[in-house]
């Protein structure tokens, strides 16, 4: 009996101490997936057509996680680093090259992308914003 009580404690341990090291590896207010939901002039069901949303799923890495983004024809890559006081920044915004017949949101999307430099989280939604007052706002995609 003492050596499964202290086998049980032990897997109990190890159960605990995982647990609480990938806590640190993902901020799971950020870290999701994100349907944008408005951005620019497109309507609500154009964002859902293209099936537009950035992916920020990946492990934090020196304080950046590399993201994907996907607006309906290429897939995107970049980096996106939270900071405090709601600072965001984004670079290295790459692509595949694959020509579509519809690209003006990725287009859009390209070009307002890096610029945004502030964030806030309400709930299940964040929202991406510039100097300018320019939007892009996201819900969460394992939002029910």
């Amino acid at each position: 009996m003492n050596k499964f009580l202290s086998i049980f404690i032990g897997v109990i341990c190890v159960l605990m101490v995982s647990n609480c090291s990938s806590a640190n590896l993902k901020d799971h207010h950020i870290q999701r997936q994100w349907m944008m939901v408005s951005f620019d002039t497109f309507t609500k069901e154009q964002l859902m057509k293209n099936k537009a949303e950035i992916n920020l799923t990946a492990e934090m890495k020196d304080g950046k996680i590399r993201g994907t983004a996907f607006m309906g024809c290429n897939r995107m890559f970049f980096n996106s680093e939270f900071k405090s006081k709601n600072n965001v920044k984004i670079s290295g915004v790459g692509s595949t090259l694959m020509a579509c017949q519809e690209m003006e949101l990725e287009n859009k999307f390209v070009k307002a992308f890096e610029t945004m430099t502030h964030y806030k989280i309400e709930g299940h939604f964040l929202t991406l914003y510039d100097e300018k007052g320019n939007e892009m706002k996201f819900l969460a995609a394992d939002w029910d």
